[in-house]
């Protein structure tokens, strides 16, 4: 997995390392949850991903949608009717990224489970380990702060 960083060039983007590309086109708070989002189905419309993506203003959805759009990810079909539809899908390539999404999730759902494991004596973690009733457990906790 090491990769020397020396200077690259592929097309007209210069980069040290295939990691640093990677992050290039991924990086950033918004662009893997909107493509998470928008790997859940086929076709969604602009307003569905609003609300999908918690927390995201309507220009960094944008701004997200136009740079996954510009390096081929995302392809957005805008209909000519009253009021204007738009439509975002996963490109080819966009799709190619869905088990490294897949991957983060599952990961997620192991650190909830290292999580929920700290605090309980009772349970018993190891790197990798996703608890059968992990969604339980995450709401049992969150249930217990939010009445405290």
């Amino acid at each position: 997995m090491i990769d020397h960083c020396d200077l690259k060039k592929a097309g007209n983007v210069e980069f040290r390392c295939y990691f640093q590309l990677a992050t290039m086109v991924i990086g950033g708070k918004w662009k893997p949850k909107v493509l998470f989002h928008l790997a859940q189905g086929e076709v969604v419309r602009f307003g569905a991903l609003r609300r999908a993506v918690f927390g995201i203003t309507e220009k960094m959805l944008i701004q997200s949608l136009k740079e996954l759009e510009k390096d081929g990810l995302v392809k957005r079909k805008v209909y000519r009717e009253v009021p204007p539809r738009v439509e975002y899908s996963l490109t080819e390539l966009g799709k190619s990224f869905i088990p490294v999404l897949n991957a983060m999730y599952d990961w997620g759902k192991s650190y909830a489970s290292f999580l929920v494991a700290s605090g309980k004596d009772h349970l018993e973690y190891r790197p990798g380990t996703i608890f059968d009733n992990i969604d339980e457990l995450v709401n049992d906790d969150s249930e217990t702060s939010l009445s405290t």
